[in-house]
């Protein structure tokens, strides 16, 4: 057998048993349980915790579970949180392993991924594809916007949400999120770092919080002369590629095309970075930011919102 299926072979023989199907049950006008959807997850803790897409188990009375070996079981939502669109749930029982939860800050552009889910209700297909582009901020149908997200061409359809992405190692880079209906090739995960932030959130508070700025992001590097003219230590930075009107971002100097390098005073290179600074509430208030703009490194303040606010 050639190299390169071998090594895909490897790594979904690693990460299989813990990808689960979830179908879901709601109530009909008569009061009757029937089946209303379908998706994915993985499983990423020995007690039997699942990560899955929060539009996945929304609204659902009743959450069932399959394990690769067949084994149906009951699942129990824990917490959701739609403004990234992850929910975890918990399942009692035997016989499955537990996913490997990888590093996304470690991804490259260009690097092979896989997606293991259940499209259509086919349980455990594997696609494969590239990482197209990271730290990109996704649009939702309902208008959320999802941060740090990991753009790839791996074929994702319907029943791949919540499923995992992972690498040739068979560690877990993403949460499968969304596609772009009508586009060819556009697929997009949740980084992995980011879950694992809102898993800490939901399982110690029960609830997210994340000051929001309402800005649409693209990681980029920056141009080594821009570096070099400003004594800058960046590798990265957030390239704004729009602002919501009436958000906070609107109401300060930030504008699109800006290349944010640095927020709260600390040195931005990655979205999950600035997610991390969001996630605190001692940052509702005015902070710093700074910026190439062109060519020129401008600062300026800004005031993070509650979201719920």
């Amino acid at each position: 057998m050639d190299a390169f299926s071998t090594m895909i072979i490897d790594a979904v023989e690693k990460t299989k048993n813990a990808v689960v199907k979830i179908d879901v049950f709601k109530r009909d006008a008569q009061g009757i349980l029937r089946a209303a959807g379908s998706g994915s997850g993985f499983i990423f803790s020995s007690d039997g915790l699942v990560f899955t897409n929060s539009h996945v188990v929304d609204g659902a009375e009743k959450i069932m579970v399959s394990l690769l070996n067949e084994n149906e079981i009951e699942g129990f939502l824990i917490g959701k949180d739609p403004d990234t669109d992850l929910a975890i749930l918990k399942i009692y029982s035997e016989g499955y392993s537990v996913a490997h939860l990888g590093d996304a800050q470690q991804l490259q552009i260009g690097q092979l991924v896989i997606a293991i889910g259940n499209p259509y209700g086919y349980q455990h297909t594997v696609t494969t594809g590239v990482v197209s582009a990271l730290g990109r901020t996704l649009q939702t149908q309902s208008g959320r916007l999802i941060d740090n997200v990991i753009q790839s061409d791996a074929a994702l359809n319907p029943g791949n949400s919540g499923g995992p992405m992972i690498t040739t190692e068979g560690d877990v880079i993403g949460v499968n999120t969304a596609v772009i209906q009508g586009a060819q090739g556009l697929s997009f995960s949740v980084d992995i770092n980011t879950a694992k932030e809102i898993a800490q959130q939901l399982l110690r508070d029960g609830k997210v919080f994340k000051a929001y700025l309402g800005v649409m992001l693209q990681e980029v590097a920056l141009n080594p002369k821009v570096k070099q003219h400003h004594n800058l230590r960046n590798k990265r930075g957030l390239f704004v590629t729009r602002i919501e009107p009436n958000s906070p971002a609107s109401r300060s100097q930030l504008q699109e095309g800006d290349i944010l390098i640095a927020f709260n005073d600390r040195e931005i290179n990655s979205s999950h970075e600035l997610f991390k600074e969001l996630s605190h509430r001692a940052i509702l208030t005015t902070t710093n930011v700074s910026v190439i703009r062109h060519t020129e490194l401008l600062h300026f303040s800004v005031f993070p919102a509650d979201r719920k606010a």
